[in-house]
């Protein structure tokens, strides 16, 4: 079947849109077409067996049983069936009892059909059509629409319920980025996570598992399926979901329905605390979760599988910020990698879409920093990929592609490979939403072309020709936090300030005689020392000239040193225990490099600024970032100012212009 007449189907199904306008908004749409599309699939796909399977409900009424589901399959040979005579065109000529007979109809079905219509709260639809005249003619327009499997093949259908979903999508751009992933990014993604395999996809008898945790109205897995399939036609898939939508899961589950693919793959529930493929393992896992999506909902099930299960569960490395679960997506398809064996066969790859953030939000050792030493330490970060920002409809942000496997090549192995893409995209002709951008297939081929290249390239090289792609070692994105501590230097003052200071401290508070005390040493107002024993000695000599003790113990020196201590760089180093006190005013962090050690950066670093600086070694912290923008940073110098100038000089021109003909 050729493009032409997708579109011709899709523009039958889509026409229905002339009716409804009026009494349901256009982002609404969608919610009457796509129920009726699958409806009238799923007819179509069960006409041949029809009969069988009323003979088979007969048959065993007869003997005084009930018809089991797995019978009914059997006879209608698919994975639903109907158990009623009625269909649209029926129902569509009875125009007095339409709303009836379609409830009718819809109750017939298999559990997992009606589950699917369920989601789309087809039920409501139905009385909203009816009540605004309008069910006849949308279940008259549907009854028309020739969707038989012998005119409309498995796959052509999910080409036309694709074009339905996309021209969905685009007329509630508002909302669709949450569950709508652009088809040219899809692309891409899917090119990136299949292609280093070509080879072996291309065995005869090839099967394999495809996995979204957040897979939405299913448009990754139906690309990764295609993709996989135009390397070998003979090539078994099977694809699995997961999603939280409740319509978003009804769209991809249909989508499975009507392509002869397994429904019952897709789960509906949050992927986190219910997840629906606990115990399954895939060969291909791909995602694009909500950016920036709080996960406080699942907070108590996901803590408390952190804590009970560890490393056995899937977030044993760490749990990052409250609103940010993006890592939490990651480590839960990692948990779903098929292990490689001893001869190198088996394992899995992942493709995921980020913002910005998971690359370097958090500090060393907090959750976000671990997750991506774990996930560095273990091997498993093939690439990272820059796309152009406004590719999403709702979003303009910059997003990159993160690529994981634990099956890398032998000469690829602990390297990461970092592509800068940013520059490939053409503009719309039309903006949807945030989307402004698009990938051309030239692009689409090009950064295919680029990654391959990529991971032959040695580690600390550009590309040859591009100078796009930048390859490190896993190690060279962690690096050590250490503390550099100066020591704290003061001189001693007693002036109106530091002696209120003193007064209004806790030990001097607590004093008998406190005023008498604060009056005896107001005397020495003015005067200065340059070390603390110097001072102690003259304000303990004023006390004993005017009758009073002088406290002993540390904590009442300490308090005095507080007081009358004066920040000073030329002052008295002060010491705890033989040893400089650290200034907390004066301590510094510093990110090292994990390939450098940390005395040997201070000594080039910091030792020839201040000399007296030193690393407290018991606060060093391991933590690993991916700094992308840092590694392709290009320096631009400013334009020089007379330049500038003659800019602003014609701006003022051009405005007087403008003002001169509003006065005339």
């Amino acid at each position: 079947m050729n493009s032409s007449k997708h579109t011709e189907l899709a523009n039958h199904a889509w026409s229905v849109a002339d009716l409804l306008r009026g009494d349901y908004k256009q982002s609404d749409y969608g919610k009457v077409i796509l129920p009726f599309t699958v409806l009238r699939r799923l007819e179509c796909v069960l006409e041949p067996t029809r009969d069988k399977v009323a003979a088979e409900i007969e048959r065993l009424e007869e003997n005084g049983g009930s018809a089991p589901e797995r019978l009914l399959k059997r006879a209608s040979k698919q994975s639903f069936y109907s158990r009623t005579d009625l269909t649209l065109k029926k129902i569509a000529n009875d125009p007095q009892h339409v709303a009836a007979n379609l409830g009718q109809y819809i109750a017939g079905l298999s559990e997992n059909a009606r589950e699917v219509l369920d989601k789309y709260e087809f039920t409501q639809q139905i009385k909203k059509l009816d009540g605004a005249n309008l069910l006849y003619q949308v279940v008259g327009r549907f009854a028309d629409l020739d969707l038989r499997p012998e005119v409309v093949s498995n796959h052509n259908m999910g080409y036309i319920f694709e074009e339905l979903i996309r021209r969905f999508a685009e007329q509630s751009n508002e909302t669709a980025g949450e569950h709508f992933t652009p088809r040219e990014v899809i692309e891409l993604m899917v090119n990136l996570l299949v292609a280093p395999d070509a080879d072996g996809l291309s065995v005869p008898g090839v099967g394999r598992k495809v996995l979204d945790p957040a897979c939405g109205t299913g448009g990754m897995l139906s690309a990764a399926e295609e993709h996989i399939k135009a390397l070998n036609p003979d090539a078994t898939v099977e694809v699995y979901g997961q999603e939280l939508n409740p319509e978003s899961w009804a769209i991809c589950r249909s989508d499975l329905m009507i392509k002869g693919q397994d429904p019952e793959n897709i789960k509906f529930g949050n992927s986190f605390s219910d997840d629906g493929h606990a115990r399954e393992k895939f060969d291909y896992l791909l995602a694009n979760p909500p950016f920036g999506v709080e996960w406080k909902k699942v907070k108590d099930e996901v803590e408390s599988e952190h804590r009970s299960l560890g490393d056995s569960g899937r977030f044993g490395a760490g749990l990052p910020r409250i609103n940010d679960g993006s890592l939490l997506f990651l480590q839960h398809m990692i948990s779903k990698m098929k292990p490689v064996d001893v001869n190198g066969k088996g394992g899995s790859r992942i493709a995921i879409v980020f913002n910005g953030s998971p690359l370097f939000t958090g500090a060393a050792e907090s959750g976000e920093s671990r997750i991506r030493q774990w996930i560095l330490e273990n091997d498993w970060l093939e690439a990272i990929v820059a796309l152009p920002d406004q590719l999403f409809y709702n979003t303009g942000i910059s997003t990159y592609f993160w690529i994981l496997t634990n099956r890398k090549r032998a000469d690829h192995r602990g390297k990461v490979v970092l592509l800068d893409a940013r520059g490939y995209w053409q503009k719309m002709r039309k903006s949807l939403g945030d989307k402004r951008k698009e990938l051309g297939a030239d692009h689409i081929a090009e950064i295919t072309r680029l990654y391959a290249e990529a991971l032959t390239v040695a580690e600390d090289a550009e590309h040859p020709l591009h100078g796009k792609v930048k390859v490190f070692r896993n190690e060279d994105f962690g690096y050590r936090r250490i503390t550099v501590e100066r020591p704290l230097k003061l001189r001693f003052d007693l002036t109106e300030e530091t002696l209120a200071a003193l007064a209004e401290s806790k030990p001097v508070e607590k004093l008998e005689r406190s005023s008498e005390f604060v009056a005896a040493l107001r005397p020495l107002i003015g005067s200065t020392w340059a070390t603390k024993s110097d001072a102690l000695v003259a304000l303990k000599d004023a006390e004993v000239a005017a009758g009073l003790t002088w406290p002993s113990g540390a904590p009442f020196a300490k308090a005095v040193r507080d007081a009358i201590g004066v920040r000073d760089p030329e002052g008295e180093v002060q010491k705890v225990k033989g040893s400089p006190e650290p200034d907390a005013d004066l301590r510094d962090h510093e990110n090292v490099p994990l390939k450098e050690g940390p005395e040997e950066y201070l000594k080039r670093e910091v030792l020839p600024h201040v000399p007296d600086a030193w690393i407290d070694h018991s606060k060093v912290k391991i933590g690993y970032e991916i700094p992308f923008a840092r590694h392709f940073y290009s320096y631009k110098p400013p334009r020089p100012l007379m330049e500038i100038d003659e800019d602003l000089k014609s701006l003022e021109a051009d405005i007087q212009a403008l003002l001169s003909k509003v006065t005339e």
